[in-house]
């Protein structure tokens, strides 16, 4: 079971791009190599391992439990080997290779999207792939390098590195306000239509801090779930209820008028941007690129 009859590294860049590609021809040309050659080094892999990692079947491949397994596994020690070849190597350390961002989706198209143009020219090598969702993605099953999240507070076990923070308001359209009356109180949001947002890490308890220090807590009801602010903010233009959301969300409808911000001496607190990232020792070079962009840019807000 020794390690000294097979090049490991090599082994496992056969399996990956057998996987990848979906056969060993494919992968075979990926390599520039033959598809006996990939054959010989995935079955000295299995034997290594003593486990099948591949159902051989003339029509497909498939992969067993312990290679689905072993897969993932190889993926992150592939990209490890090549992150450090590449901080060693690099003459000038550009980072390379493609950058998975996962981001909510409303700071993605709100905010995002302008900051990326001068981090795409400052990293001209580098590669995005940009997944806009606000749910909590997973970042080592879903292969994500970093991921963008606004939080009240976080209990991951995952790293963290505030950006900024994002202050969050509460309001209403004025014809709502009218029709159902201006809430003096935390308390009095209990009587009215609540349009909530889903992953609100306070969920239907909300925490207020008067101004003056003392702090109220409630349980909103709310009529509306919805795991997206903007439709949230949509329903509330139409006079539906009264919703809290980040200001990039919210600006452009407090400033015209169409929505109007309730209970001005309260605050729900400090929400924050967070990037949230794989603890490891060693960052790779793309990620502490772009850590360190979107620290650069909100020092400048």
């Amino acid at each position: 079971m020794g390690s000294g009859m097979i090049d490991i590294t090599k082994a496992m860049q056969a399996f990956v791009a057998v996987v990848d590609k979906g056969n060993f021809v494919s992968a075979a040309e990926m390599l520039n190599t033959s598809t006996a050659a990939i054959s010989r080094q995935i079955s000295g892999l299995e034997t290594h391992l003593g486990a099948r990692l591949l159902h051989r079947t003339t029509r497909r491949l498939s992969l067993t439990d312990a290679g689905q397994e072993f897969y993932a596994r190889a993926q992150n020690i592939l990209n490890d080997i090549a992150e450090a070849e590449d901080i060693v190597g690099q003459q000038v350390m550009q980072p390379k290779g493609t950058l998975r961002i996962s981001a909510p989706l409303s700071y993605g198209i709100h905010v995002l999207a302008q900051l990326l143009t001068g981090f795409r020219r400052r990293y001209p090598d580098l590669q995005l792939d940009i997944d806009l969702t606000d749910r909590a993605v997973d970042l080592a099953n879903e292969g994500i390098d970093v991921a963008l999240r606004i939080s009240g507070k976080l209990t991951s076990q995952l790293i963290a590195r505030k950006l900024h923070d994002i202050p969050m308001i509460v309001c209403a359209t004025p014809a709502y306000l009218k029709k159902h009356g201006r809430p003096q109180t935390p308390e009095d949001l209990s009587h009215h239509a609540i349009l909530n947002y889903s992953y609100l890490s306070t969920g239907d308890n909300w925490s207020f801090t008067h101004k003056q220090g003392n702090e109220v807590h409630i349980r909103v009801h709310a009529t509306v779930h919805a795991t997206n602010g903007e439709l949230l903010t949509t329903l509330a233009l139409d006079d539906a209820g009264i919703i809290v959301q980040p200001d990039f969300i919210l600006t452009p409808y407090l400033e015209s008028g169409k929505l109007e911000p309730i209970l001005p001496d309260w605050s729900m607190g400090t929400f924050s941007l967070y990037a949230i990232y794989l603890s490891r020792k060693h960052l790779s070079a793309k990620v502490r690129a772009f850590i360190d962009y979107m620290v650069e840019e909100a020092s400048k807000s």
